[in-house]
């Protein structure tokens, strides 16, 4: 069995962040959002594993190499285009060959892995499994109808009048018919081939198309806000561990990772927190659900409920929290005459200002 990993998407939810980063490597807890997948896809006992990669390839690949500090050996597949969950199917046919596997979104993070669904499909080997969560607005997903046995009558992507509030989880698992059905489709209203599409052509033509519905924790990190709640969540698992520095006049509560190489300094750290290595935090304050990353530089500032990309600074501007603050970003307080804002924002760019 084999794994195909889809990174090739734009994040433009992410933006500004993703013009210069792949979405699916913004860190969640100092780690790589792609990496928590790549982790449960060995520990579900699969090796070969096929990347499918667009205009970030270079960066993914450089991030993730050949896969072997992970159990895997990963081979890249381009895109040239995302067009669509089905076409990336479609690119990856040689790769996959007559092989059963499972398809993993490379943005989407799921507590407790795959094991489980894994060792599912290879007992009972359907032609194709979908997993499954109930959420509040199925609007954004692509949304399954079953019957009243629980067995999959219906699939829809992004439907304005969703049938159910069952949404798709990012997980897939197939068996080579999948192949018949995505050269099957054709490109919907938004002009990309979707497997929603190919696993519905499944059912019409009878196949076994079977789903599992889960409770746990399952998020989708494409915007700022889902991006923080996984932050919040991964966190929540943390074990105290204090690597690097801190001096006396400093105080670590709770469940603090202080990397090696860090700093703490006249500081007080609120776990669950994480200070990445050679980062400094100096005469400030660390909130809960907060992950620095390395070789960041704090000073003077409050900081809570925050993801803060490597080589930044934040410097003498009082309490930020609910942020997402990118790479070799610098936040320092504006001049206070004269009254006014002055801004360098990217595209996309959402910013509350106090009046």
């Amino acid at each position: 069995m084999k794994a195909l990993v889809l990174s090739g998407g734009a994040g433009t939810r992410l933006r500004p962040i993703t013009h210069t980063s792949a979405k699916q490597l913004v860190p969640v807890a100092n780690k790589a959002v792609l990496f928590y997948g790549l982790e449960s896809i060995a520990a579900a006992g699969i090796t070969d594993v096929g990347v499918i990669v667009g205009d970030t390839a270079a960066e993914i690949q450089e991030a993730v190499g050949d896969g072997s500090k992970f159990g895997l050996e990963i081979t890249y597949i381009p895109q040239e285009r995302p067009l669509g969950l089905a076409h990336a199917v479609l690119v990856a046919r040689d790769y996959l060959g007559d092989d059963d596997f499972v398809m993993y979104l490379g943005d989407n993070f799921i507590v407790g892995g795959i094991t489980g669904l894994v060792e599912e499909f290879r007992t009972n080997r359907p032609d194709a499994q979908i997993l499954l969560t109930r959420v509040q607005d199925p609007r954004s997903f692509g949304v399954a109808e079953l019957d009243d046995g629980g067995q999959v009558i219906g699939l829809e992507e992004k439907p304005e009048h969703p049938k159910s509030d069952l949404a798709l989880v990012g997980v897939y698992l197939f068996t080579p018919v999948i192949h018949d059905a995505v050269r099957a489709v054709t490109p919907s209203w938004r002009g990309e081939l979707e497997i929603t599409h190919a696993i519905q052509h499944l059912i019409d033509v009878r196949a076994d198309v079977r789903c599992t519905v889960i409770k746990g924790y399952w998020k989708d990190t494409g915007n700022v806000a889902d991006m923080l709640e996984v932050n919040r969540t991964v966190l929540e698992g943390l074990t105290r561990r204090i690597d690097g520095d801190v001096d006396e006049a400093s105080e670590t509560v709770g469940r603090v990772v202080v990397e090696e190489g860090a700093r703490i300094v006249n500081s007080r750290v609120v776990g669950p927190a994480v200070v990445g290595a050679g980062t400094v935090v100096e005469d400030s304050y660390v909130g809960p659900f907060t992950s620095i990353a390395e070789n960041c530089r704090i000073t003077d500032s409050e900081l809570e409920f925050s993801i803060v990309l490597r080589d930044s600074s934040i410097d003498g501007v009082g309490r930020i929290e609910s942020s997402l603050i990118g790479r070799h970003v610098q936040v320092t307080p504006a001049p206070s005459v004269p009254s006014a804002h002055r801004l360098v924002l990217g595209d996309h760019s959402k910013v509350q200002i106090h009046t």
